[in-house]
């Protein structure tokens, strides 16, 4: 077996180097004043609360390779139990808790954990519920005892002061190239979520490209306003800020609250959804500056050039947004900064060719191939488009993931041998490059729109509206009307908009729509007071229920 390292490795490595650094930062409680109170562990803390949650874990039966349920709020210990669980070789199963009981029922059957490691709502839920019943054989609770699990870790603070001196360090795992690491579960927004299966040479090269991609130094503070990608702060030697926010709701964060956490540690990283770069932007006071920042980077979902803008006012003019291009299935793939997006690829966007995410990143193959729905065996050189041609991108690399765990149709589907060993992923996003280089997203391949005259691509002709002032977003539908396919956008206002009537404004994006050839068969026209969007990042629309709304409407 060859050994490969274990992504724990870069945890134990910070608790040597730099043993005082902080790792991990939580609020706590507010004082009378309104003032933040933060909990903390240093690199060496968080080590040490990893080897005592994988000795006491291990102890009640935890075994190398077993899939571990990890329902835990982010915080100290979703930090702790998680790297613990890859330093003892377990296999940690990470499913957004926003995406809803029945939803979060379907994937924990889907995962089959071995073990369940949660808060005591998340066994309430697996008692009543019976989620993973046939599977699970541990059960951890954390934050009280009872709840007849079989290990209760109970006011973890206090119980690790005072066992930590009597704590033996628990070896890191040697763990092979292709050995599960960890199950991620993917939004779901345009369809049922599917567990990624993560290897430990996927994380370690995942690690590195993000290193490498955006420079990122260890020493940095990161500003975790998305636990999954949260991880990666450790391991990069980052200190990780956790801010006073429900992570899950991230359009709705109190934007004072993001601009305290970030001048109260001078914060040098941020990652967010492009809601939550909306709603900080929007939330901005006059000249209100962030000047610790060094990179903002912004994924999930497009990030529009005004959120962008208005962000950017907020940040030194030589300081960045980055917006990378990927999937819970292969991140990152390509990214590009805001300066060319500003002084470029914006005003491209605003006339309907899509939105320019970058130049694939160093180690990453993209290719641009014909669209299909059905799978596709085999790859061969022939399927290749040429630049300025619209298809399906795939994708080829050392952190692609290779499967979805339990899904062999999904993963049939989804994944193009190599003759010779090797696979393509295919994203389910359609696009192109241009004669430049770079790569230009046109929206999910599902939701591309059929009709009898021709296709039509979501984020091309969405962008031609988003430019009214009136409008917020819109998302492009297909509606049966008579037996034939009609193109119907439905359209979120904003909130700002002055009076007008929805006629008048109807008739101004009619008028829009005739001004270009891609946009002109658009002629329905359909106001929606707030379009349903995903969990994790509040910003990836569900046009699948909007058409269903839509044709509603229509009958």
């Amino acid at each position: 077996m060859k050994v490969f390292q274990n992504v724990a490795a870069h945890l134990l490595a910070m608790a040597q180097k730099e043993p005082q650094q902080l790792a991990v930062v939580c609020p706590q409680s507010r004082d009378r004043w309104g003032r933040a109170a933060y909990t903390h562990y240093t690199f060496a803390q968080l080590n040490e609360a990893c080897d005592f949650f994988a000795q006491k874990l291990t102890a009640a039966g935890l075994r190398r390779g077993m899939r571990t349920a990890l329902m835990l709020p982010p915080g100290l210990e979703f930090f702790a139990l998680t790297f613990a669980l890859f330093k003892s070789a377990a296999a940690p199963v990470l499913i957004d808790p926003g995406m809803g009981i029945r939803n979060l029922g379907k994937c924990l059957a889907e995962a089959q954990p071995e073990a369940f490691i949660g808060i005591p709502k998340a066994h309430l839920a697996r008692r009543i519920l019976g989620w993973a019943r046939q599977s699970v054989r541990l059960t951890v609770a954390v934050g009280r005892p009872g709840l007849g699990c079989d290990l209760a870790l109970d006011r973890l603070p206090r119980a690790i002061r005072a066992e930590f001196g009597a704590t033996e360090p628990f070896p890191v795992a040697d763990v092979a190239a292709d050995e599960m690491a960890a199950i991620l579960f993917t939004s779901g927004s345009t369809g049922i979520a599917k567990g990624a299966v993560y290897t430990h040479a996927i994380f370690s090269s995942q690690v590195e490209a993000i290193r490498q991609t955006f420079a990122i130094q260890p020493g940095e503070v990161d500003l975790c306003t998305f636990p999954l990608f949260a991880l990666f702060a450790p391991a990069l030697g980052m200190t990780s800020i956790v801010p006073d926010m429900d992570a899950t709701r991230p359009a709705q964060a109190d934007p004072e609250k993001i601009f305290e956490a970030v001048k109260s540690f001078g914060v040098t990283n941020l990652f967010g959804s492009p809601a939550l770069l909306n709603r900080i932007g929007r939330g901005a006071k006059a000249k209100q500056m962030l000047p610790t920042l060094r990179r903002v980077v912004s994924a999930g979902a497009p990030v529009p050039a005004a959120v962008i803008e208005r962000f950017a006012r907020m940040l030194e003019p030589d300081i960045e947004i980055f917006t990378p291009y990927g999937a819970t299935e292969a991140l990152p793939v390509a990214v590009i900064g805001s300066h060319e997006i500003l002084s470029e690829t914006r005003a491209r966007t605003d006339e309907g060719a899509g939105v320019c995410v970058g130049r694939p990143v160093a180690g990453i193959d993209v290719r641009i191939i014909p669209i299909r729905d059905e799978p596709i065996p085999g790859w061969s050189d022939d399927l290749r488009l040429p630049a300025g041609q619209i298809g399906e991108i795939a994708v080829r690399g050392p952190w692609v993931t290779p499967a979805y765990f339990n899904r062999p149709e999904a993963t049939a589907l989804s994944k193009i041998q190599v003759p010779g060993g090797g696979f393509y992923h295919r994203m389910g996003d359609v696009g192109y490059f241009d004669d430049r280089g770079r790569l230009w997203f046109c929206g999910r391949k599902s939701q591309r729109v059929v009709t009898a005259t021709g296709t039509l691509f979501t984020i091309p002709c969405e962008a031609v509206f988003n430019t009214h002032p009136d409008v917020f977003r819109t998302a492009l539908v297909g509606v049966k009307q008579n037996g034939q396919v009609e193109p119907v956008l439905c359209v979120e206002c904003e909130a700002s908009r002055p009076p007008k009537s929805d006629d008048a404004l109807r008739k101004e994006l009619v008028g829009m729509a005739a001004k270009h050839a891609h946009t002109q068969a658009i002629r329905t026209i359909l106001f929606h007071p707030a379009f349903p969007v995903d969990i994790r990042h509040n910003a990836k629309i569900f046009r699948e229920k909007l058409a269903a709304w839509a044709q509603r409407r229509l009958r």
